[in-house]
């Protein structure tokens, strides 16, 4: 169940490093997915501090069983393949989170629930989107004062290089971060199956386990969800290299500095977020505020909808099993 969660996830998430740069016409699709997915994998082995948040931060692996961890990835899968055929942009962490929460309760009441990592989850989720919006405005105000007498083709030129060094932080930050997310749930199935807490094993993540992490998200991201990359790069503004790199460099340095600090966030609310922040530099109505709009309603459901399908999905497959 996580392989096919990672995969989804990496598939739907292949919009948040190639978008814009394929938007822009700055690289072909072929040769950016190749990109993204090599440096997704690269950033799967950059650490460990978010799959440790995510494996130990979100239920006590003494309180639930493996049936709870299938149930809760389930979850989280069936609302990433539904929104990547429908071309929305949704968070694979709010899925995960959410999905192993709702079963983690179905299994053993709130009670199940770690309070602190939780918080700590819930507070960059949130906190990530706005973060991001102000990141991509304010440096693509600043780019605008840096190059306000400089001619639109030399911007473009120029920025049409700069922006390949972007994308590929994009894609080595998402890699960092959402890959993880799959480790940390594999090494919660590990430790709810061989009783880390009572045998007193501390929580980690084994190599084999960021290995098989990273090499399926780089598939999902290799395959690429195409109608969520016209979402992204065509429907929410208009871009041209220079708001590309903006957009990147401003989610790749929210990213990255998350991923050090232990915090799993959305990439995709944090693309999203610059995009619309670089976008509203120009004028406000720039953006297409009803697709943003619809973007932000998917991600508002996400978090109920995959905590009741976990849940149920729990209920479920303790009849059947």
């Amino acid at each position: 169940m996580a392989v096919i969660f990672d995969f989804a996830n990496g598939f739907n998430d292949a919009a948040n490093a190639i978008a814009t740069v394929v938007s822009t016409r700055v690289l072909t699709p072929v040769v950016a997915v190749l990109m993204a997915a090599s440096l997704n994998f690269a950033g799967a082995f950059s650490g460990t501090a978010v799959a440790k948040v995510v494996g130990a931060g979100v239920v006590a692996s003494d309180a639930i069983t493996l049936t709870t961890v299938a149930a809760g990835v389930a979850a989280a899968a069936v609302w990433v393949i539904l929104a990547t055929r429908v071309g929305l942009p949704i968070s694979g962490s709010h899925s995960l989170v959410a999905g192993v929460a709702g079963a983690g309760v179905a299994t053993g009441g709130f009670d199940a629930l770690v309070s602190s990592g939780v918080t700590k989850i819930l507070l960059g989720l949130a906190l990530a989107p706005v973060v991001g919006f102000v990141g991509g405005y304010v440096l693509m105000l600043g780019l605008y004062w840096l190059f306000r007498r400089t001619s639109p083709a030399a911007v473009s030129g120029l920025f049409g290089r700069l922006q390949m060094v972007s994308a590929a932080a994009m894609a080595f930050s998402h890699g960092s971060n959402d890959a993880q997310k799959t480790m940390g749930v594999i090494a919660l199935a590990l430790a709810t199956h061989y009783k880390w807490a009572q045998a007193g094993i501390p929580f980690h993540i084994p190599v084999w386990v960021i290995l098989l992490s990273g090499t399926v998200m780089a598939l999902g991201t290799y395959a690429g969800g195409w109608n969520v990359v016209r979402t992204l790069g065509v429907r929410i503004v208009q871009m041209r290299p220079v708001n590309g790199f903006a957009a990147e460099s401003a989610a790749a340095s929210v990213i990255e500095s998350a991923s050090r600090l232990g915090f799993p966030l959305s990439t995709t609310h944090v693309i999203t977020s610059t995009i619309m922040g670089q976008g509203s530099t120009r004028r406000l109505s720039a953006v297409r505020w009803g697709v943003a709009r619809g973007i932000v309603i998917a991600w508002i459901v996400t978090f109920p909808f995959c905590a009741l399908l976990g849940a149920g999905l729990f209920k479920l497959l303790d009849i059947l099993i």
